[in-house]
């Protein structure tokens, strides 16, 4: 957990280079999406270790991470559009529904993710990019141009996120069992067992 923390936290250090950075030039679009990143991966670490506190009757560090990560993620997308009041609600609503992505949907799904990659950044990314359609609407605080039509925007936005889902899994399950057919995609269990920092790399990582 001590090393988990300290990733996390060089994680939200560096996002700032990654929304901010992006601006590459120190304006008022740089200063949005600074505070909007540091707005939204707050309230998402918050929601995810209240509804953690709700459900299993206490917090974990791994929970706060777990809800930065989601928040990092989540306000990507939107960092430069949406005001500080969209970037909080939006980091609210990934912690939120990532937590049950990890803990619900993966099993409804019966997915192998031992790193809840998509429960976390694939949920996170999807609701930052539809959300976008909502949270930049100047009635809600965000730059859109007078005439933004929150409907509209997000029927774009979904486009998006379908045409992205499909040609990621169209590819990957090509890329996947071209893998599968040369090395294979898993290794067998003993091996898994023993760990593979020895089976694999002839050096183990860790005493215990």
């Amino acid at each position: 957990m001590v090393m988990t923390m300290i990733g996390a936290s060089m994680l939200w250090v560096g996002w700032f280079g990654f929304n901010a950075g992006s601006n590459l030039e120190a304006t008022g679009g740089a200063t949005l999406a600074f505070l909007n990143t540091i707005l939204a991966t707050s309230a998402a670490a918050v929601a995810w270790v209240s509804a953690e506190t709700l459900l299993k009757g206490k917090p974990s560090m791994l929970g706060a991470a777990s809800g930065a990560v989601a928040g990092l993620v989540a306000i990507t997308p939107a960092c430069g559009t949406i005001g500080p009041m969209g970037a909080i609600v939006l980091g609210l609503i990934a912690g939120i529904v990532c937590l049950w992505a990890v803990h619900g949907l993966k099993k409804l799904m019966g997915v192998d993710d031992s790193l809840d990659v998509f429960g976390i950044h694939g949920i996170a990314g999807i609701i930052g990019v539809i959300l976008v359609g909502v949270f930049t609407a100047p009635s809600l605080g965000g730059t859109g141009a007078e005439d933004f039509s929150i409907a509209s925007q997000v029927l774009i936005q979904s486009k998006g996120v379908v045409i992205t889902i499909l040609w990621s899994g169209i590819v990957s399950v090509v890329m996947f069992k071209l893998v599968d057919i040369v090395i294979g995609l898993r290794v067998p269990e003993e091996e898994e067992r023993i760990g593979l920092d020895v089976t694999s790399h002839g050096e183990r990582a860790y005493n215990n």
